[in-house]
């Protein structure tokens, strides 16, 4: 099966599965991958008891992880590879073992071999738990091979 190129949500959708199929760390920590666009992503996360903190509270690296993890999928949507540059995240509200965490990325800009994304984590309620903010740069080759 070849990929259409001229189709920007095919390409989002092969990249991605692509993508998933080698996500060896997202899977493993029980993430879904919700939704999928040309520079955007949702991922999903049920936060455990063992994802818990001394304060009874999610820790902030699953958090960080699970927006981190958005992120990558929203940047390498254009069949490029894509890595992390710069991330930043800043926690507004905490979460607990039970909430069902979403990740939700969007691309701000994306120009020459640079981007810039803004994820925003929500719980179960709707209830902003962190805003995260990715620096992407391209690197060489593609998720999936490109037809000649």
């Amino acid at each position: 099966m070849s990929l259409d190129v001229s189709d920007p949500l095919a390409v989002a959708r092969a990249s991605a599965a692509a993508m998933w199929e080698k996500d060896l760390a997202s899977r493993s920590l029980g993430m879904s991958l919700d939704a999928i666009g040309p520079g955007e992503a949702q991922l999903s996360l049920t936060i455990t008891v063992e994802m818990t903190n001394g304060h009874k509270t999610c820790h902030g690296g699953y958090i960080f992880t699970l927006a981190d993890s958005a992120f990558a999928f929203a940047c390498n949507s254009y069949n490029q590879n894509t890595v992390a540059q710069h991330c930043s995240v800043t926690f507004l509200r905490p979460a607990f073992a039970g909430d069902r965490l979403s990740a939700s990325a969007r691309e701000v800009s994306r120009i020459g071999r640079g981007g810039i994304y803004d994820i925003t984590v929500t719980n179960q309620n709707g209830e902003h738990v962190a805003e995260f903010r990715g620096h992407s740069r391209t690197v060489k080759g593609t998720p999936i091979p490109v037809p000649d």
